[in-house]
């Protein structure tokens, strides 16, 4: 069982992004109630059914505003997102079939580290970038254009990501 203390909100994840913060908050709520309830596949895969189903709409949003503001459909922030979700997704139909939480248990403390890096690198960068476009994220709207098709962003949207 996970024996480090679980992920707890702080401010050095805040992005002052209203809706990205929220979900976040989210997230690491989701990730300690699961922590909390390892006992029994029982009481595990339900929470963890919602973690992954936050997760998907979480990276769903993210990604929307990406493609708002000039992303490549390619882009490597999404190509991240689609590899912890095929990973949460194994470890799902593992947990099912074989009634076993050993890889959900292994795979939480790695979220959890996983996920301040996430933040700090690629969502910071999205958040900056949405900010320099004048992306408002509620009605969908841009102050300042994305840069055309042929110059999509296709990193994490940093000038020190490449």
């Amino acid at each position: 069982m996970n024996t480090s203390s679980p992920l707890t909100w702080t401010d050095e994840l805040t992005l002052h992004q209203p809706q990205i913060d929220q979900t976040h908050q989210e997230f690491i709520d989701l990730m300690k109630e699961l922590s909390l309830n390892m006992q029994s596949c029982d009481s595990a895969l339900p929470i963890y059914q919602r973690l992954l189903d936050h997760t998907e709409a979480h990276f769903a949003m993210e990604e929307g505003f990406m493609a708002a503001t000039g992303f490549a459909p390619d882009n490597c922030h999404s190509k991240q997102h689609a590899m912890v979700l095929d990973l949460m997704r194994q470890v799902l139909v593992h947990t099912h079939a074989e009634q076993d939480l050993e890889p959900m248990r292994n795979l939480l403390p790695e979220l959890e580290s996983w996920l301040p890096a996430h933040v700090d690198m690629m969502d910071a960068a999205l958040v900056f970038h949405m900010n320099q476009v004048g992306f408002d994220p509620v009605t969908g709207t841009l102050s300042h254009p994305p840069a055309p098709a042929e110059t999509a962003i296709s990193s994490c949207g940093s000038a020190n990501c490449g």
